[in-house]
Parts: structure tokens; sequence; C-alpha cells
């Protein structure tokens, strides 16, 4: 029995020896130092991005003053007409890309912000600086658009009788000339009172006038 009681003892003591010594590794065995982190860099600054919006966009004619204001001394007319021409001619879009799939159903169309019809733009360019454009052109050229109608106003002016009625203005005959042609302009400039379609571009004239002579102040 003691000897029995010995050796269980030693069992013991010798489990107890193994589970230390798991024990003593466990808490000595060396730990590797924690991984650094890469730290990410700082972000550059994102460039803002600026878009500009076409001039289609939003479209009015007061963006163009300077270019009002220049042809229109150039061909000798009156600036404030020709700035009111505009405003009467913006009452469509003037999306390159809509007016000309507008001219792909419109049997006379009309190009660019004075709204120009072929015949008169072949008519008006000859023998002037702008000669060789082509009345293609009018929808991506605003400033072209400009000069082709200052010239046709000078065109329409040069034709007016020199003896006229009381009845119109010369402005209001150039404008009526623009809208109705040189023909029944001259016939307005007689006497004659302007048709409902003719009157009502006047009308539209006068309520842009004011607007008109302000733009031309920009």
């Amino acid at each position: 029995m003691q000897v029995a009681k010995r050796w269980s003892w030693v069992a013991v003591g010798v489990l107890l020896v193994g589970v230390w010594a798991a024990c003593s590794d466990h808490d000595t065995k060396p730990t590797s130092a924690p991984k650094t982190q890469p730290t990410a860099a700082d972000p550059r600054p994102t460039p803002a991005v600026t878009t500009t919006k076409p001039w289609y966009d939003d479209y009015d004619p007061a963006r163009f003053a300077p270019e009002v204001r220049g042809y229109a001394k150039q061909a000798g007319i009156n600036p404030q007409l020709l700035m009111a021409i505009l405003y009467n001619e913006d009452y469509k879009p003037h999306d390159p890309k809509f007016e000309r799939q507008w001219a792909e159903v419109d049997s006379d169309p009309a190009f660019g912000i004075a709204n120009m019809h072929k015949p008169a733009f072949d008519e008006t360019k000859r023998g002037r600086d702008f000669a060789k454009r082509k009345w293609e052109e009018l929808p991506d050229n605003p400033a072209l658009a400009i000069e082709a109608a200052a010239w046709h106003l000078h065109d329409l002016a040069e034709r007016l009788p020199s003896k006229r009625a009381a009845l119109y203005t010369k402005d209001e005959l150039l404008a009526l000339g623009y809208n109705a042609g040189g023909g029944n302009m001259r016939i307005f400039a007689r006497g004659r009172k302007a048709g409902s379609q003719a009157q009502s571009y006047l009308d539209r004239l006068h309520s842009n006038w004011a607007k008109s002579a302000e733009a031309l102040k920009s």
C-alpha cells in the first residue's frame, strides 16, 4: 500500500512538472512585434471640374451684344434694330442639331440665330468679307449669322424708295422687309398697311425694342 502510494505521488509530481513546463513554455514564448499598418498617403486635392454650357443653352441675344454693335456699325444700320430682330427670331431653339433636324421636315428652313433663309444669305454674301462662307455654317456660328443679318438689313435699306409714306419708320420698314421680303417692304413703304402676319412681327419688334436697348449696354 505504501509503495503504491509513493508511486502515485511520484506520478502526480511528474504530471505537475509537465504542466508547469507547458505553462512555462507558453508564457516565455517571445511574441512577435505587432505589424505596422501602412499609413495612407495624404490624398491630393481633386481639381474642380468646370463645365461651360454651350451658347445655345438658355440662349439670350444679349450675349452677343458686342457682335451686334460691331456688325451694325460696319453695315451702317441701327444696332437696336438688329438686336430687336434677334429677339424676334429667338422663338425656336437654336441648338445646331435641332435646326438641322428641323430642316429635314421644313420645306423652307432658316438657319442661325437670325433665322436666315438660304437665298437671302447667298445674295447677301456676294462681294462681302464672308463671301466664301456657306449657309450651312449658320447654326454653329452666331457671329456669322449676325454679320449676315446686318448686311441683309443694309441691302434692304438700299432698296427703300426715296419717297416714303409716313405710315412706318425706316427701322419698322426694314424689320418688315426682313420678315416679309424686300418686295413687300417697298409696298409698305408706299403706304400699304401690313397684313396680320407682318403686323404681328412688327408688334413683337415693338415689345422687344426697350429690351434690345438695354441688352446693347452689356
